[in-house]
């Protein structure tokens, strides 16, 4: 199912025209029109799930595999020293398209193209109840 007013149902099923990197079925890989760096694609399903909270499961992994053959691929390519594999979901986490899509992203030691987060600290007993609650609603 796409969505006719979607961006990325066009891209991944061929209405606008694109860097293709992959192609079958069920997904298309294209490069990303504003990339963090040289090789930055994008994994697309062609099939329309606004993110990952709501995707298919079955459709969710096959994506997740095809991002890491993505990121092999630009290792050997580039010989990069790492990938990010990222996929937001929603504007407080990044999200600008509703259309679930990851990111692999070729990195370079020292290359400052992406900032991490800074890790934070908590005590035991408040990880453990932050772990209950979230198993809660499993």
């Amino acid at each position: 199912m796409t969505k006719d007013d979607c961006i990325f149902c066009k891209l991944a099923n061929g209405i606008i025209p694109t860097n293709t990197v992959y192609e079958d079925d069920d997904f298309k890989v294209i490069l990303d029109a504003g990339p963090a760096a040289k090789g930055h694609s994008l994994v697309i399903p062609k099939a329309h799930y606004d993110n990952a909270l709501v995707c298919d499961e079955a459709v969710l992994g096959k994506a997740m595999v095809l991002a890491a053959r993505v990121g092999n691929a630009l290792t050997k390519a580039y010989g990069c020293d790492g990938i990010n594999i990222l996929q937001n979901n929603n504007e407080a986490a990044g999200q600008s398209v509703y259309h679930l899509h990851i990111h692999v992203i070729p990195r370079f030691k020292d290359d400052k193209v992406m900032t991490l987060w800074k890790p934070g600290e908590d005590t035991p007993e408040n990880m453990k109840e932050t772990a209950a609650r979230i198993a809660r609603e499993m």
